[in-house]
Parts: C-alpha cells; sequence; structure tokens
C-alpha cells in the first residue's frame, strides 16, 4: 500500500475503547484515499513480537495518539483494507523507472496486506 491508493474498509468493527478515542472510524465497504503510510505500534501495545502496518487517510482525520511521544494522529492497521486495484499515479511511474533500471518492485508478486 502506497501514499495515494485508493482502498475499501473491509473491517469496521472496533473495540468501545478505540470508538471513545478516535473522533472519526473508516466504515466497512468504504473507498478512502491512503495520506500517510507507517510502521504500526502493535509490539508497544500489545507485547507482539512484530510491527504492522498503519494508515492515515484522506477522508478521516483523528486526534494525536495518546501513547505515542511524537504527538502522532490516531491511525489504523492495513489489515483493515484492501488495496483497489489502482495505483496512484507516481507509484505507477517509481515502478516503471525501477523496471527499466532492472530492479524488481517489492511487491511485484501480488499486493501486500
Amino acid at each position: 500500500m502506497v501514499k495515494g491508493q485508493k482502498v475499501v474498509c473491509v473491517n469496521d468493527a472496533f473495540s468501545q475503547f478505540v470508538q471513545a478515542i478516535y473522533k472519526e472510524l473508516p466504515v466497512k465497504g468504504r473507498t478512502y484515499t491512503i495520506r500517510e503510510v507507517f510502521v504500526g505500534r502493535e509490539k508497544i501495545i500489545k507485547g507482539n513480537d512484530h510491527a504492522t502496518v498503519g494508515l492515515l487517510l484522506e477522508e478521516l482525520h483523528n486526534p494525536e495518539d495518546p501513547f505515542h511521544a511524537g504527538g502522532q494522529e490516531l491511525g489504523f492497521s492495513s489489515e483493515r483494507f484492501a488495496p483497489l486495484e489502482e495505483l496512484p499515479p507516481e507509484a505507477v511511474r517509481d515502478e516503471s523507472e525501477l523496471t527499466l533500471a532492472g530492479a524488481v518492485p517489492a511487491h511485484s508478486g501480488g499486493w501486500m496486506n
């Protein structure tokens, strides 16, 4: 998933805690545009030994994460979204430049979720 890409929400089941601290939540079946991609912090919050990919969406804006020292906006796990088949123009351009240079894009075998 890349900045500018369209995604559709496939999971809008949120805990009461999340509903209380977020101002805006995605709705299953609706399409959104990725505003920012970042490394999630499940390792810190849930004690997992891996990180996930987090997303900020153009259509939704939320307060700062109360658990993030840097004041990052509350985001969403990329696992709640499925990418649409279209890529933003800059991502297509980046891929063609990599292919021309002989490199293979990391996600050439399929979409990362």
